[in-house]
């Protein structure tokens, strides 16, 4: 379907033409109507399927629809991320080029004030993480008064960081009536005990059935020692050829020296993370986009929401210790039509963590054994703990692990739905 089709107004889709675009995606072509028809939705789409075109173009209309530019913002999108965030701000940017509606992106990690500036100069479409948000409400530096549409986006990512007390917190300050809209990579009970309490006799839209991964993306395990994991991969960039390669890690400090490593072997690396600013990440992905660096080592949660076109290649460097990330991961690739590569380095100790993934997916995932990478069948499997291999952390007396009952390890209590990580 033709997005001429859908109803837009001849501001978008002239927009939408000078993006390059012309048929809508399934989640673009199910979701356009309903928004437009001003029904709450609950959408299961995972990143790359279009879904941000899909809510942010029928936003516009219906704020073009209503009249023209105010002073308080009548739509909020909440995202998990920061780079999330300034993926749907150039994605309403791009797509409003032609209407008169100013949005702004809001999040932490970046001075305050900037943001308290535009935000008295008047803004009609916010885009924020819970943390920020909530900075602002408690300084009273934004007005939501107005909000008649609302966004969550990637809920589920969300939720499992949690988001859930704060998003309660900003839901109970804005209008009952409005209109709400929900995107979810996966339809869990919490995420359908949140639809329960914030749709209103909501259409429900899945575009694309729970954890299964591209059709395109050829998947291979390589089996290696984790001693010379880094060895491995330096020699597949280097013999394949492989000219953009994002590499996940499952730790910060982890993605840092891998980052070093490779560098040093030859290959322009750099790592984007939570610890990193904000400029260092916004500098580290253009870098990579534009090609002035070969491999992008990645956390989880820095990669989320990441927007980038044509990547052919994808590494789990260390498998996640949740399988269902390893769909979100391989998901960066084969997008847009486009073929992708995703390869897993998996040494003994992450052996049930490759189980628990092909057991999510229903298949076994090919194996290759590169000669001269042969695993040591004398190394034993180790535990992994807090994203490596560690012996048990020592307990103190009661049975407690050293620090505070409850709390994740770098993080907060989750169970209360305070934030683990800086928005």
């Amino acid at each position: 379907m033709l997005f001429n089709d859908l109803g837009l107004s001849a501001e978008l889709l002239r927009a939408i033409e000078e993006q390059g675009y012309k048929e809508a995606t399934p989640v673009q072509r199910q979701a356009i109507p309903l928004i437009l028809e001003g029904r709450d939705v609950l959408a299961g789409a995972q990143t790359g399927t279009g879904k941000t075109a899909g809510f942010t173009l029928p936003l516009l209309q219906r704020l073009q629809a209503s009249g023209g530019a105010q002073r308080r913002p009548r739509a909020l999108i909440l995202t998990p991320t920061r780079e999330l965030a300034a993926q749907v701000h150039q994605s309403v940017r791009d797509y409003g080029r032609h209407l008169p509606f100013k949005a702004i992106e809001i999040f932490g990690g970046v001075s305050i004030r900037p943001q308290i500036s535009r935000l008295r100069g008047g803004i009609d479409i916010v885009i924020a993480t819970p943390g920020r948000l909530l900075d602002h409400l408690q300084q009273r530096t934004i007005d939501l008064s107005a909000v008649d549409t609302l966004v969550l986006d990637e809920a589920d990512r969300m939720l499992d960081m949690g988001f859930i007390r704060d998003i309660r917190r900003i839901l109970a300050v804005l209008p009952k009536q409005r209109q709400n809209l929900l995107f979810s990579a996966t339809f869990s009970d919490e995420i359908r005990r949140l639809a329960a309490d914030l749709l209103d006799s909501p259409a429900e839209i899945q575009v694309a059935p729970r954890n299964t991964t591209a059709d395109r993306v050829t998947q291979i395990v390589y089996p290696v020692d984790k001693a010379r994991k880094r060895e491995l991969l330096s020699h597949r960039i280097g013999t394949a050829n492989w000219r953009q390669v994002l590499v996940f890690t499952r730790t910060k400090h982890g993605a840092n020296r891998l980052a070093q490593q490779l560098t040093r072997d030859g290959i322009e690396s750099t790592a984007i993370h939570g610890n990193k600013s904000q400029g260092a990440r916004t500098k580290a992905l253009a870098d990579f986009k534009a090609g002035r660096v070969r491999v992008l080592v990645a956390t989880d949660l820095a990669a989320r929401g990441l927007d980038i076109d044509r990547l052919p290649h994808v590494v789990n460097y260390e498998l996640p210790n949740v399988a269902e990330d390893y769909v979100h991961r391989i998901g960066r690739t084969a997008r847009a039509g486009q073929d992708g590569h995703a390869v897993s380095l998996v040494c003994v100790d992450e052996l049930k963590l490759l189980r628990d993934i092909e057991r999510l997916l229903n298949r076994k995932i090919e194996r290759e054994t590169v000669p001269g990478y042969e695993p040591d069948p004398r190394i034993k499997a180790e535990p992994i703990q807090n994203g490596r291999s560690a012996k048990p952390a020592r307990k103190k007396p009661g049975g407690h692990r050293k620090g505070r009952p409850g709390v994740a390890a770098g993080g907060r209590n989750r169970s209360s739905g305070q934030r683990r990580y800086a928005s």
